[in-house]
This record gives C-alpha cells, sequence and structure tokens, in this order.
C-alpha cells in the first residue's frame, strides 16, 4: 500500500516548477552534516534528561515515531520527534482539523490585550501530555529530527514537512513546496507559526524557496531561538 502511494505521489514531481539550485543545496547539506552533528552531541545531555521525563511521567516511548509524512519530491518518511501526546490517541479529530486548516478555516482563539486573535491550530488538544505542551511550547520536541538531518531526509531550513493526510489536500498549484528539502525551522516558522491561513503559509513558504540561499537561511537560524524563547504561535 505504502509502495503505491509513493508512485501516485512521485507523479506529481515528473515536471519541476522549482529553479534549482545544486551548489548552494550541495555546500548546504555538507552544513547540515557539520551543525546536526555538533548540536547532537552537544545536546546530548539535554536530550537524555527530556527522554528520561517523558518516561517517569506517562506511559510509552520517549520517541515519538511519525510515520508517512511527505519529504522532498513526495517521498515519505518517518519523522522522529520527542512524544507529547498520551499513546493510543486518537488521530481521527486531528485529520478533521488539519483538513479546517488546509481550507483556511480558523481553528481556535487567543486572548490578547483584550482581544480574541484567530489562531490556525487547535491550543488546547486534550491528546498532548502535560510535559508535551512545554517541549511543544519551547520547540524541543524537534531535537530528534537532526536524526532525519542526518538521514538526508531533511535539511535545518526549510518548508515544514506535511503529512501525507495534508498533503492529499493540495492543490496542483501548492505542491511545488514539496520540490525542496523540508527544514526543522523555516521563514514560516520563524514568522507566522500558527498565526496565520494555510495559503498564507504557502505563500511565505514559496517567498522562501524563490529566495532561499545561505544569509536567509543564517537569518532563519539565528531568529528560530528567540522564537523558541517566546513561544510566538506555538501551542
Amino acid at each position: 500500500m505504502e509502495h503505491v502511494e509513493q508512485s501516485a505521489l512521485a507523479n506529481d514531481f515528473t515536471e519541476l516548477r522549482i529553479e534549482p539550485k545544486p551548489a548552494y543545496e550541495f555546500i548546504k547539506r555538507v552544513q547540515d552534516l557539520i551543525l546536526a552533528t555538533t548540536a547532537l552531541i552537544l545536546l546530548a545531555p539535554l536530550w537524555l534528561f527530556m527522554a528520561l521525563i517523558i518516561r517517569l511521567t506517562t506511559p510509552g516511548p520517549a520517541i515519538y515515531r511519525q510515520k508517512n509524512v511527505v519529504g522532498r519530491y513526495g517521498k515519505l518518511m518517518t519523522v522522529y520527534k520527542f512524544r507529547t501526546m498520551y499513546v493510543n490517541s486518537n488521530e481521527a479529530d486531528h485529520n478533521k482539523t488539519i483538513a479546517r486548516f488546509v481550507k483556511g478555516e480558523q481553528i481556535d482563539t487567543i486572548e490578547k490585550d483584550g482581544k480574541k486573535i484567530p489562531v490556525y491550530k487547535k491550543t488546547r488538544d486534550p491528546r498532548v501530555t502535560p510535559i508535551g505542551r512545554i517541549l511543544r511550547k519551547s520547540g524541543l520536541d524537534e531535537i530528534p529530527q537532526l536524526m532525519n538531518v542526518l538521514k538526508g531526509e531533511m535539511s535545518l531550513v526549510g518548508p515544514r514537512a506535511p503529512l501525507l493526510f495534508e498533503y492529499e489536500h493540495y492543490t496542483a498549484a501548492q505542491k511545488p513546496r514539496m520540490e525542496v528539502m523540508p527544514g526543522i525551522t523555516g521563514l514560516y516558522q520563524v514568522t507566522a507559526r500558527s498565526m496565520v491561513t494555510f495559503d498564507r503559509m504557502i505563500e511565505i513558504d514559496m517567498d522562501y524557496i524563490r529566495r532561499r540561499s545561505f544569509w536567509l537561511d543564517l537569518q532563519i537560524m539565528l531568529l528560530t531561538p528567540w522564537v523558541l524563547i517566546t513561544g510566538k504561535g506555538a501551542y
């Protein structure tokens, strides 16, 4: 079944619509390997500490393997994250939320300065554990994705990788977003992060793809810690 799905996805990329940048991509890959390896070594104590906290507070594995994530050129992959949800959580409601997001519907609201602000992600997800909320807010749940970077499935900087269920709702005009390597962080994550519609997210990612460069990647990486510290747009 997965092979059939993979073949169908590959058909979406028989005619590429994004300008290739081979020199940039080669050097970026070398940079990703160096930075991801360094980060894994430096963050090893934190990784072990968080894994222990997750195991002690809720039953289940510390690492969650999210299957059927769509990578570059529609290749399906398994993405690694620290587990932030209770084991065997119901995915049906989450799939409905994703479908609403792709259609441009508002998912939730937050209160700020006495005003209700629209949010395009569920802010009170009952599937998320107390520790999971902290990990998601800080972005620390995504540290294991450095393994996906080492495997060559992701980059440090790039568009957010969608689940297969989300990708199936894409229009033909939106699919070129997956002609570049998805990233752990990206222009959308540091400028919008759950505060804009799906169409606006696509626009931001396509803007990144058109302008992608070492300088833009550096700006995004430097902005990422500040966004994680402030927790802007994270729920």
